[in-house]
């Protein structure tokens, strides 16, 4: 474990050089500069914006430039932001813990896809497997900025359930303001934990071992879907059913959760990237609607310093998947 550590801690530094270097070039070789955001007002001449530049370095060949920044970022030292003239790490500390609060409640409401996928594969070809399934191709086929701008058109701007923004005024407050923007952002984590645990326990399902426990009279997760004249309530609390079993928990859903583990890790990147998008749609004031603002004003330390944080996390998240994924299969082993 010790060597796999050191190796994936030398690969993931390489990784994060690699980015941040292609991630500098590609914003200074953009055309156009802060000036003509920030820099560009009717007081301000020729002169007066020239001078901003070279305190700011812009006029700085690239190789000198880049030396400069990535000796600082070493030492997470990446300046001082254009537009708030204050160091970007301050800035960014303001607006991270809005987005750990939508990322998190992001984060447990994808993992629903984990008993959606169990229920769709013990009732195959069932009412419950069809709707799950109709649900999970209604999830990846429409554009999620489109869907949240129609649930805003809606819940919010219409029926006024749900206001856009950040709650300030209690937990109900708060809950209102952030479930549109966090269900919208796991909605893509609960398809994919639903497709991939459905076919996973339809793998599982049909190994022996699985059959030698229920030839045994271990209790079953959810009996067979009912049919004939039971009522649509006795369906849904069969359906709703999940309470402790020997045969899911044990033989099934402790082998099929398996590669599951790893898209644990791969789902982090994906909120990461996704809160740009519904940050700025919802108008929630974290780190994903900062980098939209820091991306439209040129704010090249802000904008860079956000890019190599959100890709260490990125990093950080890969690598406890890996680590997880080696405790939680014992025929894994790391050398």
């Amino acid at each position: 474990m010790r060597q796999f550590l050191i190796r994936r801690l030398i690969q993931s530094a390489l990784l994060l050089f690699v980015l941040m270097t292609f991630t500098f070039a590609l914003t200074r070789l953009t055309p156009g500069g802060p000036e003509a955001v920030l820099f560009e007002q009717p007081n301000m001449g020729a002169v007066d914006i020239e001078r901003l530049r070279e305190r700011f370095g812009l006029n700085d060949p690239l190789p000198l430039a880049y030396w400069k920044w990535i000796s600082s970022a070493i030492r997470l030292d990446f300046g001082r932001s254009y537009q708030y003239l204050r160091p970007p790490l301050d800035v960014m500390g303001e607006r991270l813990w809005p987005t750990l609060q939508l990322e998190l409640v992001a984060y447990c409401i994808a993992l629903l896809g984990i008993p959606l996928g169990i229920i769709a594969a013990m009732n195959r070809a069932r009412l419950p497997d069809v709707v799950i399934r109709i649900f999970t191709v209604f999830g990846s086929a429409v554009p999620g900025w489109w869907l949240a701008l129609v649930i805003i058109v809606i819940m919010s701007a219409t029926i006024g359930w749900f206001p856009y923004g950040e709650g300030r005024e209690g937990p109900i407050d708060w809950f209102t303001h952030i479930i549109l923007p966090a269900t919208m952002l796991g909605l893509g984590g609960i398809v994919a934990f639903t497709r991939f645990v459905r076919s996973q326990v339809l793998e599982v399902i049909e190994q022996d071992y699985v059959r030698t426990a229920r030839a045994k009279g271990l209790p079953e997760l959810l009996p067979s879907w009912p049919t004939g004249r039971r009522s649509l309530i006795a369906r849904l609390r069969l359906a709703a059913n999940l309470s402790v079993s020997t045969v899911i928990l044990r033989h099934i859903l402790r082998n099929a959760l398996l590669p599951v583990v790893t898209l644990l890790g791969g789902l982090l990147p994906a909120l990461i990237s996704g809160a740009v998008i519904m940050e700025g749609i919802f108008n929630w004031p974290g780190m994903g609607r900062l980098y939209l603002e820091a991306a439209g004003t040129r704010d090249y330390p802000l904008l860079l310093a956000i890019t190599t944080m959100a890709t260490l996390a990125t990093l950080l998240g890969t690598l406890f998947a890996d680590i997880l994924y080696g405790y939680v299969d014992p025929r894994v082993r790391y050398g």
